[in-house]
């Protein structure tokens, strides 16, 4: 992971840990989205909320296959979860969008933890960064 990508994580990371402070566990997940999207606002960080991502199956075009939480800065995706563990299916839907979105890193932040840090994976997608599907 490149530093500048390294820095918005940390960045990342850090308005969620706030948003865990202020709010606690135990909440939707979209509440979560919600005060995250203040704090992202307030840090100056851009960000895209809700982004379909396309799927090409067999030639036809699904343009709205999955929904990323935060595209953030371009570069980095954030899904968020609010449940009671974190499970394989849950990296295996950050490291499918990474693979979609031809992005590097993705963070996974679990917001039903006593301590915010226990619930934050971060994800790095080991295949060589490609082109986003086209449905042109």
């Amino acid at each position: 992971m490149d530093l500048s990508n390294e820095h918005l994580t940390q960045r990342v990371i850090g308005a969620a840990i706030e948003v865990h402070r202020q709010v606690g566990p135990g909440l939707l997940e979209s509440t979560y989205e919600d005060c995250l999207t203040l704090q992202l606002a307030s840090t100056g960080i851009a960000f895209e909320r809700q982004i379909f991502l396309p799927l090409v199956y067999k030639s036809e075009c699904i343009t709205r296959a999955y929904k990323i939480d935060f595209l953030i800065e371009k570069s980095l995706i954030l899904e968020l979860k609010s449940v009671e563990k974190l499970l394989p299916v849950h990296q295996a839907q950050v490291l499918t969008y990474l693979r979609l979105a031809g992005l590097e890193t993705g963070l996974l932040i679990n917001f039903n933890c006593v301590v915010l840090k226990d619930g934050i994976r971060r994800l790095t997608n080991k295949t060589s960064p490609s082109s986003p599907p086209s449905c042109t």
